[in-house]
């Protein structure tokens, strides 16, 4: 069994991961953190950089806790979204965790949700958490 979690480094992703970890604990599962940037560009580049040392730093912790993990870093044109949902069907996840952040109701209309398109499109349930600010 394993779990799909989407990470950024945010208080939406943080609580995400934090959720993930307490339920593949419970499922005795195994976790699959996913981060994924659609990439071209040389600012996209250089956060990539700076997502491996926190990438590194989840690893770190999850060995830690003796949780069971595989961490996968997408950068191949495709939206978080599809990454994510193609991740969860590629490892036949039993769950997908994300992280949700405030939004306005224009803020969703003019740049879409990634969310919203892994809530409708995913084959397997997806929990969303909410961040504490």
């Amino acid at each position: 069994m394993k779990v799909v979690v989407g990470f950024i480094n945010s208080p939406a992703g943080a609580a995400a991961l934090d959720r993930a970890i307490e339920e593949v604990q419970l499922r005795q599962a195994e976790l699959v953190v996913v981060h994924s940037m659609e990439g071209g560009d040389k600012e996209e580049a250089e956060e990539v950089l700076a997502y491996r040392v926190e990438l590194e730093q989840i690893e770190q912790r999850l060995t830690s806790l003796g949780v069971p993990h595989e961490i996968h870093e997408y950068v191949r044109g495709q939206s978080p979204s599809e990454d994510l949902i193609q991740c969860a069907r590629d490892e036949n996840a039993e769950l997908i965790v994300i992280g949700l952040r405030r939004r306005s109701a224009v803020g969703k209309l003019i740049l879409g949700s990634n969310a919203q398109e892994i809530l409708l499109g995913a084959e397997c349930p997806v929990l969303s958490v909410k961040a504490t600010y």
